[in-house]
């Protein structure tokens, strides 16, 4: 369903919404400017609802989490009768039925399904815990602390995981209270394939010493969504194999066939020895899962009456009955089926794009992204101010975009799987204008 061609000025509950988080909320959280930003209301599918009533179409999915649509009608039907029984229950001490029944399904949809044997897991409440997590086990499993992560690579904001992470702009502010266990090295692309050397860097940082894992996610988001080349993740298995180091695959964002593959890591065959989950596993409530092989995932000791590893709200009851909903869903093969033949479409789409200024599109199957430059200079040189301002007109028009990589000059587009073809046509032709008409644009 497309929706209105142009969205009036902010009316006067966003007005009053944005003077109250001015007031109210740390002046950090949320960017608030003259039209931005759009205080949602209601969802449906892939539609939005501010609170003055206007309609956009969402190519966000909330930050990847409503892939199955918002509101999805299984999802909410689980909540609802959930909600009936019992809203919060004693995760680690008097659990629910309902996680032992998720950590049996992540075990059977990962690990099980690939032929490895059991998976174990532990549930938490973001993406950052669970990051954190498969740190943890990592360390107790090899005894070693350190990590290889990579450059452009978000995993979280959490200071564990801030330690990992590879967008300088996150890290920084608070390095005096990180520790460096962490050795960044260069992600690749798929367009300039696998560097010769980079096997090489890893394993002589590996013979440095004190490396247990490798912290990877097998397409970054945060980081301008970079599809590596193939060879890359089963490079990254031998290593791991062949030096006594863990693989863990980040596919808080990836995972639940944003890709086209129930799993972004299946792309290539890899297998790894932790799997970090979030976003769409619920789809709309804040729940994490870190999966492990059983025999990685015991090296944490048998619980003695105290966890060394959890949190009030762990297993809570409403999150993991939405996410046996959504996993039922994420299940069939046909969603797959559904994100790759969709995003060919989307894909194709952007691709028709004519702009001296688009530089490359780049993705898989409903992950995919816009690449902005600026004309006739080589190295690429990043168009952020055209980039912004496409975000920013794309509100008046009713279109939800974000930006990536950490220039934020690349175009984000992950809508829900249902996008149609008259709104993938809607899509490309605002997208065609933009890069014609506005400001810092060159047709």
């Amino acid at each position: 369903m497309l929706p209105n061609l142009i969205i009036p000025p902010p009316g006067p509950r966003s007005l009053a919404l944005a003077e109250k988080l001015r007031r109210h909320e740390s002046r950090n959280v949320t960017f608030l400017a003259e039209d931005f930003p759009v205080f949602w209301q209601r969802a449906d599918g892939v539609n939005v609802w501010d609170a003055d009533g206007n309609r956009f179409l969402d190519l966000t999915s909330a930050f990847g989490v409503s892939g199955l649509g918002h509101t999805n009608a299984a999802v909410r039907a689980a909540l609802v009768a959930q909600s009936g029984e019992l809203l919060h229950a004693m995760g680690d001490v008097h659990p629910t039925e309902l996680k032992a029944e998720l950590c049996a399904r992540l075990s059977a949809l990962t690990y099980e399904r690939w032929g490895a044997g059991d998976g174990k897991t532990v549930l938490s409440n973001s993406g950052s815990d669970a990051v954190e997590t498969a740190l943890k086990t990592a360390l107790l499993r090899t005894g070693r602390a350190g990590v290889i992560a990579f450059t452009g690579g978000y995993h979280g904001l959490g200071l564990g995981a801030l330690s990992a992470i590879g967008l300088p702009f996150f890290r920084e502010p608070f390095r005096a209270q990180l520790r460096d266990f962490a050795t960044l090295l260069p992600y690749p692309a798929e367009s300039g394939g696998l560097p010769a050397e980079l096997r090489g860097r890893i394993e002589a940082v590996i013979h440095g010493g004190g490396i247990g894992s490798i912290l990877v996610e097998p397409v970054q988001g945060r980081g301008g969504c970079v599809v590596p080349p193939r060879e890359f993740l089963p490079m990254l298995r031998e290593v791991c194999d062949a030096h006594g180091v863990l693989l863990i695959a980040d596919e808080i964002y990836t995972g639940f066939n944003r890709t086209g593959a129930l799993f972004a890591c299946e792309h290539s065959g890899v297998v790894p020895d932790l799997i970090c989950l979030g976003k769409a596993l619920t789809g709309g409530f804040p729940l994490s899962a870190c999966v492990g092989l059983a025999e990685v995932m015991d090296a944490w000791p048998v619980s003695s009456g105290e966890a060394l590893h959890t949190s009030t709200f762990l297993g809570n009851p409403l999150g993991c009955a939405m996410a046996l909903a959504a996993l039922r869903q994420h299940a069939d093969p046909a969603v797959a089926a559904q994100v790759r033949e969709r995003g060919a479409k989307l894909r194709a789409a952007l691709e028709a794009l004519r702009s001296p200024q688009v530089g490359e599109v780049r993705g898989r199957g409903l992950m995919l992204g816009v690449e902005l430059v600026e004309p006739g200079i080589f190295p690429r040189k990043p168009a952020t101010a055209l980039a912004v301002a496409i975000i920013k007109h794309a509100l008046r028009d009713g279109l939800l975009l974000l930006a990536d990589s950490p220039t934020s000059h690349v175009l984000s587009l992950t809508p829900p799987f249902a996008l149609a073809d008259d709104e993938i046509a809607f899509v490309a032709a605002r997208l065609q204008e933009y890069l014609r008409f506005l400001p810092g644009s060159i047709s």
